[in-house]
């Protein structure tokens, strides 16, 4: 059995939640105008990323890009590599997708859908550079926390996608959460640890700071940071 039939028979519970939110009219006219063109029908089928791209060059695979600000901005300031961007708020998929085109960023691919799928699916082995996992849904509540992404089976996924030392970014506001990234990691020898910092905001690890690291800031958390390098 490969790891991908091993990743799909155990993904019977998902890490999100469709939330609803108000679409704007310009939000819907950019997902109706702009999709065409920045954007990637998460169908199942294997992206070839040099012909997506028009290029051969590292890429970076963001897990929830929110409302995309940063992932813009990170495209915008780096357009030596590739960049495809995962989220189900269409909300924030729009907002995106505006960004992109007022920056007139080229380097920039957004989908629509599950993180977990659209890697085990359309993504092909040793093909990524890197993948950013900021402040996931935390799942605080006990009875919740087999939602978390960051699971083995998750680990196991991002490993065969990234390239040999290729590496996992990880970032939350949550305490718990960042104690179950560590015990996670620790159960296996597919990463090892490049960089960890706790810190008030001030110590982003080659990131921007995001909306949702503010949100957390505000609510008096610190944030948690990692690199982890592909073993």
């Amino acid at each position: 059995m490969t790891m991908s039939d091993q990743t799909r028979r155990k993904r019977t519970v998902r890490s999100f939640v469709r939330r609803a939110g108000r679409m704007t009219a310009s939000q819907q006219r950019a997902l109706e105008s702009l999709w065409p063109e920045y954007g990637v029908e998460a169908d199942g089928s294997l992206l070839d990323l040099s012909t997506l791209f028009g290029r051969e060059a590292d890429c970076v695979f963001e897990i929830g890009f929110g409302n995309g600000d940063t992932l813009v901005q990170s495209a915008s300031e780096n357009p030596e590599k590739n960049y495809i961007g995962i989220e189900v708020h269409e909300p924030g998929i729009g907002h995106c997708l505006i960004m992109t085109r007022e920056h007139t960023v080229t380097n920039l691919r957004v989908m629509a859908g599950d993180a977990m799928e659209i890697l085990r699916d359309q993504i092909a082995e040793t093909s990524l550079a890197r993948i950013n996992l900021y402040f996931p849904d935390p799942w605080p509540k006990k009875r919740h926390q087999k939602r978390r992404i960051v699971q083995v089976p998750f680990l196991e996924l991002a490993a065969s996608r990234l390239q040999p030392g290729g590496t996992l970014h990880i970032a939350t506001d949550w305490e718990n959460y960042a104690e179950h990234i560590d015990e996670t990691l620790s159960e296996t020898m597919l990463f090892e640890e490049d960089e960890r910092c706790e810190h008030s905001g001030e110590q982003a690890l080659d990131r921007f700071t995001t909306k949702f690291e503010r949100r957390g800031l505000k609510r008096g958390h610190r944030i948690w940071d990692w690199r982890f390098r592909r073993a």
